[in-house]
C-alpha cells in the first residue's frame, strides 16, 4: 500500500483503490499493522488479532472476492474494530474488567454479518468498564489517547472505537450506546457517530449495561460509511428480546428534503459549561443547516431534559447495576473505583418505583411526541463541551453527567441519532452536533447529515485525508416518508388538508407538472382530476406533501374514484407519486386547464358569485 494513498480508510477511497488494483486487503492489514504500531501504547485495544492472523485472514478475502467478486462483498478488505463488550470469536471479552474475561463460542450476529459482508477484523477496543461513563476513563487498560490532545479525554465509554477510526487505525468501528457512547466519543474525536434506532442491531452477544435500552453503535470517518454498515448490520433476531423488525421500504440512507423543520433547544436552555467557543459553533450549525434548506424552530428542551434525569436516578439505574452484579457474581472488587462509588451509592429501588418511573417517563414522551409533530428532527450538541483527564479525575460523577446533557434521554424516549462533526474549538479540539429524530427515521439522519458534513467539509477524524468525491448514493429508504403530490382539495388551506396533517404529512414545497396535463372540474364539484396528454396541456399548480410511510395505506383508502396515486411528470423534469384521475371520469367534466390550479379556478368561481 502507497503510504498516505488512503490516508483515512474511508469506504469510498478504500475501496477505489481495491478496484484499481493500487493495493490489496494484505497490503491494508500490513500498514494498519505499521501504524498502530507506530502509535505505541496509546491506551485504544484490549486484544488483538496477531498480524500473521490478520495477514492470513486478508489473503483469505482476496481468494474469496477472485471466486465471488468485489462486488458480492460490500465491506471487502474494510479493517474494522469492535468494542469490548461484543463478542468477537477468537478474542476475549473483558468489559474493560479482565476478571470478568471469557473467550466466547461464537462472535455476536452483528460481527458475523460484517465477517460475511468482507470486513477485516483487527481487535477489540478499550471502553469505560461494563460500559459504563461518557468519559473514556474509567477502564484498567489505560485511557484511549485522543489524538488531537492527550490530556483531554477521549469520551465514552467507546472510547477506543472512536480513537481507533479517527487516528485511522480501522475504516470503521462498533460500540453501544445506552446514554450517549455510541456519540460523545465520536464529537471528541472529529468522526461520525451513528446510534441506530433501538433494536435494529441485535444486540445478541453484547454483554448488556442497560439491557432493555441498549444499542450497537457505528463509527465511520463519513454519514455514508455509518449507513453502508448499518444496512448490512440490521437485522430482526428473534432470539433477541428487543429486536425489532426494521418496516417496510426502510434503508440506511435516505433522500434530503427540499424543505424541512429543525428544532433546536431555546437559547436560555442551552449549556455550555463555561465553555468560551461551543456556543458560537453551535450557532454556526445552525446556519449552516439552514443553508442546506432546514427551517430552524425553538422548542422547549425541558422534557427531553427531565427523561434524560432517570437514566443514572431511577429503575434504569437498578437495571444497569443488576448487569454489573451478575457479570462479577455481586463482587465489588474487580470494579473500576468509580464504579465501585456508583455501585456502593445505589439507593435501592422497590417494584413500586419502577412502575412510577414508567409512568412519569410516559408522561414525558407525550410532551415530546408533541413536539415531533412540528418538526422533522431535533440539532443539539452533542456534548456541550469537553474536560481534560484531570478534571475527570476530580470529579468524575458531575462532570460525566454534564456529558450527558444532550445524549442521555435519547434511548429513553426511543429515538435515532446521528452524530456529526461540526467544527474546531480554537484550542483545536473538535466539536460536534447530534441530529435527533424518532425511532426508525435514520434515513432521514443520514440524509441530512450527509449533506451537512460535506458542507462542513471538515478533515476526517485526525487523518488529515478530505472527503471523497461522493459516490452513488445506496440505494436510499422510502422510509419515513413519502412524497406525495395534492392537486386539489388537499392543497393547504382546502377542506381535505386537515387529512393530511392527521396524519402527521409535512409540507414540503410547492410547484407545477410539467406542460403535459390538463386539469379538470369533476361533476361533484368538490374535486379536480389531473390527466395526461403528452404535448397538448399545462404545467399545474401542485404541492408535495411527505406522508408517514406507514400512513400510505390509510391515505390510499380515503380516495375515492375516479382519482387514485399515480406517478406525476413535475417541471423540473422529476416524477413524484400523486393524485391523478381517470380519463373516462373526464368526458362529462369541466376543463379547467386555462386557471393553472385548483385554488385559482375556485378563487375565479367565488369572484363570479
Amino acid at each position: 500500500m502507497v503510504r498516505g494513498m488512503v490516508s483515512g480508510l474511508d469506504f469510498g477511497s478504500l475501496r477505489s483503490a481495491y478496484l484499481a488494483e493500487t493495493t490489496t486487503p494484505r497490503g491494508v492489514a500490513r500498514e494498519v499493522v505499521e501504524r498502530i504500531a507506530a502509535r505505541g501504547d496509546d491506551g485504544v485495544w484490549t486484544a488483538r488479532v496477531a498480524p500473521d492472523a490478520l495477514m492470513a485472514e486478508a489473503a483469505r478475502l482476496e481468494q474469496r472476492a477472485a471466486r465471488e467478486g468485489i462486488a458480492a462483498l460490500p465491506l471487502y478488505g474494510l479493517p474494522f474494530a469492535v468494542k469490548d463488550n461484543i463478542d468477537a470469536a477468537g478474542l476475549p471479552t473483558t468489559a474493560a474488567c479482565p476478571d470478568f474475561g471469557h473467550m466466547p463460542a461464537c462472535s455476536a450476529p452483528v460481527v458475523e454479518r460484517l465477517l460475511a459482508a468482507g470486513a477485516l477484523l483487527v481487535g477489540k477496543t478499550n471502553l469505560d468498564q461494563f460500559a459504563t461513563g461518557l468519559v473514556g476513563t474509567r477502564s484498567p487498560y489505560g485511557v484511549a489517547r485522543n489524538p488531537f490532545d492527550a490530556a483531554y479525554i477521549p469520551g465514552g465509554s467507546s472510547s477506543g472505537s472512536a480513537v481507533a477510526v479517527a487516528a485511522g487505525l480501522v475504516s470503521f468501528a462498533l460500540g453501544t450506546d445506552t446514554a450517549g457512547s455510541g456519540r460523545v466519543p465520536a464529537s471528541f474525536n472529529n468522526i461520525v457517530g451513528l446510534k441506530p434506532s433501538r433494536g435494529l442491531i441485535s444486540t445478541r452477544g453484547v454483554t448488556p449495561a442497560c439491557a432493555s435500552l441498549d444499542c450497537v453503535s457505528v463509527f465511520a470517518l463519513t454519514v455514508d460509511d455509518t449507513s453502508a454498515v448499518l444496512d448490512l448490520a440490521a437485522c430482526y433476531d428473534p432470539e433477541q428480546p428487543y429486536s425489532r423488525p426494521a418496516p417496510a421500504g426502510f434503508a440506511a440512507s435516505g433522500a434530503l428534503p427540499c424543505r424541512y423543520t429543525v428544532g433546536v433547544p431555546r437559547a436560555a436552555q442551552r449549556a455550555f459549561f463555561g465553555n468560551p467557543d461551543t456556543a458560537g459553533l453551535f450557532d454556526e450549525a445552525i446556519a449552516r443547516v439552514e443553508r442546506l434548506g432546514g427551517i430552524p424552530v425553538e422548542i422547549d428542551f425541558a422534557p427531553f431534559e427531565a427523561a434524560a434525569a432517570f437514566l443514572y436516578r431511577g429503575p434504569w439505574l437498578a437495571e444497569r447495576l443488576a448487569a454489573i452484579a451478575a457479570a462479577t457474581g455481586n463482587r465489588r472488587e474487580p470494579l473500576h473505583p468509580v464504579l465501585r462509588l456508583i455501585v456502593e451509592g445505589d439507593p435501592g429501588y422497590a417494584a413500586a418505583d419502577v412502575y412510577r418511573a414508567q409512568e412519569q417517563l410516559s408522561v414525558l414522551r407525550r410532551r415530546t411526541a408533541a413536539i415531533w409533530r412540528e418538526i422533522d428532527v431535533l440539532l443539539v450538541p452533542t456534548a456541550g463541551t469537553i474536560y481534560r483527564i484531570e478534571e475527570i479525575a476530580a470529579d468524575p460523577l458531575l462532570l460525566n453527567e454534564n456529558l450527558g446533557r444532550y445524549t442521555n434521554f435519547t434511548n429513553l424516549l426511543d429515538l435515532s441519532g446521528l452524530a456529526v462533526p461540526s467544527g474546531f474549538q480554537h484550542n483545536g479540539l473538535p466539536f460536534g452536533v447530534t441530529f435527533l429524530a424518532p425511532a426508525f427515521h435514520d434515513p432521514l439522519l443520514a440524509a441530512i447529515g450527509a449533506a451537512f458534513q460535506r458542507c462542513a467539509d471538515l478533515p476526517l477524524g485526525a487523518t488529515g485525508a478530505r472527503l471523497p468525491a461522493r459516490a452513488a448514493r445506496p440505494s436510499q429508504s422510502a422510509y419515513p416518508y413519502i412524497g406525495v403530490a395534492v392537486v386539489g382539495a388537499h392543497l393547504s388551506g382546502e377542506p381535505l388538508n386537515p387529512e393530511l396533517l392527521a396524519l402527521g404529512s409535512r409540507f414540503r414545497r410547492a410547484l407545477r407538472t410539467s406542460a403535459d396535463y390538463r386539469l379538470y372540474a369533476l361533476p361533484d364539484g368538490k374535486r379536480p382530476g389531473l390527466v395526461r396528454f403528452p404535448g397538448t396541456g399545462a404545467p399545474i399548480e401542485i404541492e408535495i406533501w411527505d406522508v408517514p410511510s406507514e400512513m400510505v395505506g390509510a391515505f390510499l383508502a380515503g380516495i375515492a374514484p375516479p382519482l387514485g396515486l399515480g406517478s406525476i411528470a413535475l417541471e423540473d423534469r422529476s416524477q413524484v407519486t400523486g393524485f391523478v384521475c381517470e380519463a373516462w371520469a373526464t368526458e362529462t367534466a369541466l376543463d379547467i386547464t386555462e386557471y393553472g390550479g385548483w385554488r385559482a379556478y375556485r378563487a375565479a368561481l367565488r369572484e363570479r358569485g
